[in-house]
């Protein structure tokens, strides 16, 4: 990332618990956890114990302290226990970090810090559930014209088409909900994953440090098993999707051409004073992309081999912090795109007026259909369209052709909201009942 773009693509809020210092601080509060709850059931001396909390408690270690030691390992926890057992001296310096292996100090920090991250997350994503059903419920009754692959289609509502953003955001709630106590858990494992140095005592010092961190218990320590954090990405991956697609939406809708409906403050151009970028939603739609490719490039680290394997342990260190950082940075512009949601009802009116009135040909095959076969009414309306003269809507102009075959002209459409006001009602209602 740069400086320069970072207000766009990143969030500071939950950066601050993926930085160097944050992380080692949650390996220290590891190793803290891990000496007490050997001390208490007799692993180590209990003054070690004692000995090694108290100075971990006050301990600060500068990321650059560990960058020669990182690269000399490949991982920053042989260089943090050096100093860390320096810190704490003889004789209780030895103790530390006793039965345990680099991936067990890491795994539990990164797991610690993402307790606190999923709480960020899922406070703005309920706020945006929450304004989008208030969106929602406001313009569940302003008629416009629908669209399939890109071609006007028939008539929905605006309230249908953001009940369309809502929905799957809001079952995101569901999965975040499932996901958390399969990942919110301790990783003890010792070198092998057998807790082989801490023997009998292994389940009962497993069980105190998790109850000191506040953590669920694995069936068993999970080195080579990345399906915890794989899914994680993929919740990330399953917000940051939607919210591309409301970015997406959205640069349609404000189109110089359409201009149905506007969001956010509009950036302006180097050189076309007339311009008003869309970017909070091009950043939406960038989020989104870059999420996709994060996401399936963490299910590489699924391939985890043997006891242990750096070449996908690392694939995590790379992919996992961009996917957080930018579900996060979408959240927060979808929260502002969607809070100042501004449509323009005359521009949705010329919409469903163009092409004669097209918009209404399905419900005027259909109207036909109760005095000939649904297959000829609609080849009637195809013939109306393709001939319509281009003063002349499209109704005007199959009544003539219904006139010339001797057939009873369907009688006058109107665009309206009651179809789709049952839909969006439903959809609020779903996504409130997962607010409450």
């Amino acid at each position: 990332m740069s400086a320069l773009t970072d207000a766009l693509f990143t969030d500071a809020e939950i950066a601050r618990h993926l930085t160097a210092e944050a992380e080692i601080a949650a390996m220290l509060r590891f190793e803290a956890a891990l000496a007490e709850a050997e001390a208490m059931h007799g692993v180590i001396p209990a003054e070690a114990g004692v000995a090694i909390a108290a100075a971990l408690r006050d301990l600060t270690i500068a990321p650059g302290d560990l960058a020669a030691p990182t690269l000399a390992a490949g991982v920053p926890v042989p260089g943090l226990v050096a100093l860390a057992r320096a810190r704490i001296g003889a004789p209780f310096g030895d103790y530390l970090h006793w039965g345990a292996t680099s991936q067990d100090a890491m795994d539990t920090g990164l797991v610690l810090r993402l307790r606190t991250i999923l709480e960020i997350l899922e406070a703005r994503l309920r706020h945006l559930v929450g304004t989008l059903c208030d969106q929602a419920e406001a313009h569940a009754d302003l008629p416009m014209a629908g669209h399939t692959r890109s071609q006007i289609a028939t008539p929905i509502t605006l309230g249908l088409r953001i009940a369309s953003w809502l929905a799957p955001l809001a079952r995101c709630l569901d999965r975040l909900a499932e996901l958390r106590p399969r990942l919110l858990v301790l990783q003890l494992g010792g070198a092998s994953g057998a807790l082989s140095v801490l023997d009998e005592a292994g389940p009962a010092v497993t069980r105190e440090m998790a109850r000191r961190l506040d953590l669920a218990l694995p069936e068993k320590p999970w080195h080579t098993e990345r399906d915890r954090l794989v899914e994680l990405g993929n919740w990330l991956g399953l917000v940051s999707g939607p919210l591309g697609r409301i970015g997406a939406d959205l640069i349609l809708m404000g189109r110089t051409e359409a201009g149905e409906l506007h969001a956010g403050q509009g950036g302006g151009s180097s050189t076309m004073p007339q311009k008003s970028n869309p970017v909070a939603a091009e950043a939406l739609v960038t989020l989104a992309r870059r999420a996709a490719g994060y996401a399936g490039m963490l299910q590489a680290a699924l391939i985890h081999v043997e006891e242990r394997d750096a070449t996908a342990w690392a694939v995590e260190w790379q992919a996992l912090p961009e996917l957080i950082v930018g579900a996060g940075a979408g959240l927060g512009h979808a929260q502002t795109l969607a809070a100042s949601l501004s449509p323009d009802p005359e521009a949705m009116r010329r919409a469903l007026n163009l092409q004669g009135g097209a918009v209404e040909a399905e419900a005027m095959a259909f109207a036909l259909a109760a005095e000939m076969p649904l297959g000829a009414a609609q080849a009637l309306v195809k013939r109306a369209a393709a001939t319509r003269p281009a003063e002349t809507t499209l109704a005007a102009h199959l009544s003539t052709l219904c006139g010339q075959d001797g057939l009873t002209p369907p009688p006058e459409i109107r665009h309206g909201p009651a179809p789709s006001r049952t839909l969006v009602e439903t959809a609020i209602a779903q996504a409130r009942a997962r607010l409450a």
